[in-house]
């Protein structure tokens, strides 16, 4: 195995690969026979899961990629970029799913037994890059990609280097640090370098294996009982833009691998869901001070974190996105966001925005609503075609307990197949509101999301979408902008869900407690910790 030999530096490492390729014009080939490269595997399942929600999540659910399709996720690693040049690499299963409820033990254990038997497979390894997200839940097992990891330690053995790279929303269990070997986590939020972390993951592994250094020799892991949602610690403004702006930084120190701060996710019921802030590295004075630094920054910080936007109740935030004269003026409805565990068709905001007077009628103020599941109207529709009349029942068999189905009655404006979440789309209009109906949920947060449909955002009075902070096209798209405080499974008054795990004492539910413990904590090694 390359990790038992002296390495050679990436340029050679590139330099051998377009050799022997030039040589045997099979670039497939060479990736499963060359002896001077090491061989990296590759593995994950990425989810948050609310357990504030009734809805679980089955295997179908994961969007998996097997084998080579795994690289299509991955602008760094394809077919002819350095990162794959560098090594041997073995990818095997890497899931990924919109964010909903707890995943059903049954789905879990299907999607980690594949990806352990697709391990073995090809044996030994020198490096493993372990894609998580790090929020999934799971029904009757605590700390799910702690069990992953370990499950997948007792496959590729205790020297096998494990690089793991997270969404700053996940969790950082002892167990997930002690087997991780090199961890790290995106730096903004909303993430636009979640493909630069990703590949920051991988190029610290490649380059521990390349130098020889082999494993850091410290990881500091500091628990800061801070759990936060995302919409009050967004990097895009302070105090998360100036406390993520430390990370950098520190990450670059000499004797630092690299340095991360996790916010935790807040709608799942569990020990592990806090704030952690973890370095690792090889000078035990840098690594422990730096970490202790980045625990103590946050924690000094934490009466400064407030709601990103403007938020009010629904109904006041309709009265001012129809007073407003700027458009799109956009409302968030928070509380059943499936981009953070919601279970996406609540249809409590719908039924309160077909109820104003001000949209009954075709001349109101214009109304994009996105979206809401309906299959039973989706069938109907496409029954009856564009341009006809449909009435249905759609929303709320996940999540009624806000609201009932509701029946949608309107014409049909459009309908799209084909859509890899959704499935089929249509569009139906009641009054001067267009309501997005899907087959299965779907996020909608890019442009084209809505163009597709024949619909035009930027000349649309009012776009209420069920999404949390706003991702960067509907930022750039909005002229205003606020939060509704709507309920949900993602409801973002933490304070009236029922936590009866997480530990305690906890910010903010304890605002008056005592400053904890923020001394670092040295994780052993994963070929010395006792699980």
């Amino acid at each position: 195995m390359i990790s038992k030999h002296p390495l050679l530096s990436r340029l050679s490492y590139a330099l051998i690969f377009l050799l022997v390729t030039a040589c045997s014009g099979n670039g497939d080939k060479i990736e499963n026979e060359s002896e001077n490269l090491p061989r990296i595997a590759i593995a994950g399942l990425a989810i948050e899961s609310s357990t504030f929600s009734p809805a679980v999540t089955e295997e179908e659910a994961f969007l998996a990629r097997r084998g080579t399709e795994v690289f299509d996720y991955y602008p760094f690693m394809h077919e002819d970029s350095l990162n794959r040049s560098r090594a041997n690499w073995f990818p095997t299963l890497r899931g990924h799913a919109i964010p909903g409820g707890i995943v059903s033990r049954e789905a879990y254990e299907s999607l980690v037994g594949e990806t352990l038997d697709r391990l073995k497979e090809n044996l030994p390894y020198d490096g493993l890059f372990f894609d998580i997200h790090g929020a999934m839940s799971v029904v009757g097992l605590d700390d799910p990609e702690g069990d992953f990891i370990k499950r997948v330690r007792e496959v590729v053995g205790e020297e096998t280097l494990i690089s793991t790279s997270m969404d700053l929303h996940g969790n950082v269990s002892w167990r997930l640090a002690a087997h991780s070997d090199l961890i790290t986590c995106y730096r903004m939020a909303p993430h636009e370098d979640a493909l630069e972390s990703k590949k920051r993951a991988v190029d610290n592994l490649l380059d521990r294996l390349e130098s020889g250094q082999g494993k850091p020799a410290f990881k500091a892991w500091i628990p800061v009982p801070i759990l936060l949602p995302g919409e009050k610690t967004s990097t895009r403004v302070d105090p998360g833009k100036s406390l993520y702006a430390e990370v950098y930084p520190a990450a670059e120190q000499e004797g630092v691998t690299d340095a991360a701060i996790w916010v935790g996710y807040a709608w799942a019921d569990e020990p592990r869901n806090h704030a952690v802030v973890m370095v690792t590295g090889d000078d035990e004075t840098k690594v422990t001070t730096t970490a202790e630094d980045l625990a103590k920054s946050f924690w000094d910080r934490r009466f400064e974190f407030d709601f990103i936007a403007p938020t009010a109740s629904l109904q006041e935030s309709l009265d001012k996105a129809i007073a407003s004269d700027k458009k799109p003026f956009m409302i968030s409805d928070m509380g059943d966001n499936p981009t953070a565990g919601g279970a996406g068709d609540v249809t409590w905001t719908l039924r309160e925005i077909l109820a104003r007077p001000e949209f009954q009628s075709s001349d109101g103020p214009s109304l994009i609503y996105a979206s809401i599941p309906g299959p039973e109207l989706v069938e109907a529709a496409v029954a009856v075609g564009v341009g006809g009349k449909v009435s249905a029942k759609a929303g709320a068999a996940v999540d009624d307990r806000f609201s009932p189905p509701l029946v949608l009655a309107g014409t049909v404006k459009a309908i799209e197949h084909g859509d890899q979440n959704a499935e089929t789309e249509v569009v139906v209009a009641i009054g001067s509101v267009q309501v997005i109906v899907t087959k299965k949920r779907k996020p909608y947060h890019r442009e084209r999301d809505f163009t597709n449909l024949g619909l035009s955002p930027r000349e649309t009075d009012i776009v209420v979408v069920k999404i949390g902070y706003l991702v960067p096209e509907l930022y750039d798209m909005r002229e205003d902008w606020i939060m509704a405080l709507t309920p949900g499974g993602v409801d973002q008054d933490l304070e009236r869900l029922e936590f009866e795990r997480i530990n305690r004492p906890m910010f903010p539910f304890d605002p008056d407690m005592d400053t904890p413990d923020l001394s670092a904590r040295l994780v052993p090694l994963s070929h010395e910790f006792e699980d």
